[in-house]
């Protein structure tokens, strides 16, 4: 099948986490992207985590991190704090449907690297920038990373258990979610500017996006809760704000997930546990009364489910239409068996060790399809590629350039 953007040429300037994981989402669907590093040292995740070894046990330039989010693309090196590598840059630009930064606000302008001088080179550019703070504000200059952010939106604030229970206290999501938040609100960005420009709405733009602004957004119907109230929301470990049952019980071996979503999964919940009374009783009615009796509703859940084991519950209310879950790693996660049929695990060719697993893009398309044509590069491989093919420079000029340490 056909790619989505096959025809669309993408300019990565960015590097660790935000800007690489929407690059590589562009690149999945059949994008052109040319990713700049730094010579010698490259992007910053090349040290983040277990490095990828070869078939002789020896370590390479690509780590768990990097593999995560660079599949796809090709790799340049380029020193772009001198003016031979800023000309290769606007070369490249002039050339490209999009560029995506996140160096910090104004950096770029020191190079006449930023959107501006960049648009004077070609005005179809859609230029986005992926800063931690955004391009405008009082903080905009700052650098800033996930936990930043995690904490600064509000989510920590409503993520771990409660006051008075072991443990208490603000808590990190295990992922780095504001990052990953903020390059999916980027690639709608971008494909939204492609949109408009192939409508002839505008020609290129310049668009903002910032981690903060993207991980209060995220926070959705929470944090528009406090806006219509004025109260702070609870941290309530597993369970929810909005609706109740919705949380962790403990099985006679295992954890589990139980939540109803509507009074009638409740009901049937009731019935699976054989306690239709919870069902005839006013406190449980309706969803806005159970989440008012809460703790005493857990309270009667769990003295039932601890009862038996994790398997026969999920038997019964499965059976039985309550929706209900294992707690995974991800060991066990990877070997669900809906997991397995949606391929969510696949492997890409690599040279150093022959193959590498990779977790696959998550979208179906019904008249198109991901493009995994590329494993994660190694730095600067494609270099000599680019400036050759794309660029027309002769081999002479690519070789003076490397020995100058530009490339």
């Amino acid at each position: 099948m056909p790619a989505l953007l096959s025809r669309i040429r993408v300019l990565d300037l960015s590097r660790v986490f935000a800007g690489p994981f929407a690059s590589q989402m562009l690149a999945d669907f059949g994008a052109d992207v040319i990713k700049v590093e730094r010579p010698r040292v490259g992007d910053e995740t090349r040290y983040h985590g277990e490095r990828v070894r070869d078939g002789e046990g020896r370590e390479t330039d690509v780590t768990a991190a990097f593999a995560s989010m660079n599949r796809g693309k090709r790799s340049v090196t380029v020193d772009i704090s001198r003016p031979e590598g800023q000309d290769i840059i606007r070369a490249l630009a002039a050339r490209s449907d999009v560029l995506i930064e996140n160096f910090k606000a104004g950096e770029l302008a020191r190079y006449g690297l930023d959107y501006a001088s960049l648009q004077a080179v070609n005005p179809r550019l859609i230029y986005c920038s992926i800063t931690g703070f955004g391009q405008t504000g009082p903080r905009s200059g700052e650098p800033g990373y996930d936990l930043v952010f995690q904490a600064m939106s509000g989510v920590m604030s409503i993520t771990g258990h409660p006051d008075g229970e072991p443990g208490a206290g603000p808590l990190r999501v295990g992922y780095s979610v504001s990052d990953i938040t903020a390059s999916y609100h980027a690639v709608v960005a971008i494909l939204g500017a492609l949109y408009a420009r192939e409508a002839g709405v505008c020609s290129g733009q310049h668009i903002d996006v910032a981690l903060l602004d993207t991980q209060i957004a995220a926070a959705s119907h929470v944090a528009m809760q406090y806006l219509l109230t004025g109260v702070q929301p609870a941290r309530l470990g597993s369970g929810s704000h909005f609706m109740a049952p919705y949380q962790v019980f403990q099985c006679s071996d295992h954890p589990l997930v139980i939540l109803c979503g509507n009074d009638a999964q409740f009901r049937s919940l009731a019935k699976a546990l054989g306690r239709e009374d919870l069902a005839a009783d006013l406190r449980c009615a309706t969803n806005p009364q159970r989440l008012r009796h809460r703790e005493w509703l857990a309270q009667e859940i769990q003295a039932l489910v601890g009862t038996r084991p994790r398997a026969e519950w999920l038997e019964v209310f499965r059976g039985a239409g309550v929706p209900c879950a294992p707690i995974y790693d991800f060991a066990q996660a990877f070997d669900d068996p809906q997991v397995r049929h949606r391929n969510l695990v696949m492997s890409m060719p690599f040279g150093p060790t022959g193959s590498l697993p990779m977790i696959a893009n998550p979208l179906r398309f019904s008249g198109t399809s991901p493009v995994y044509e590329r494993p994660p590069p190694g730095l600067g491989e494609h270099t000599e590629e680019v400036c050759t093919n794309l660029l027309g420079m002769p081999p002479e000029r690519i070789a003076a350039l490397r020995r100058e340490g530009i490339v």
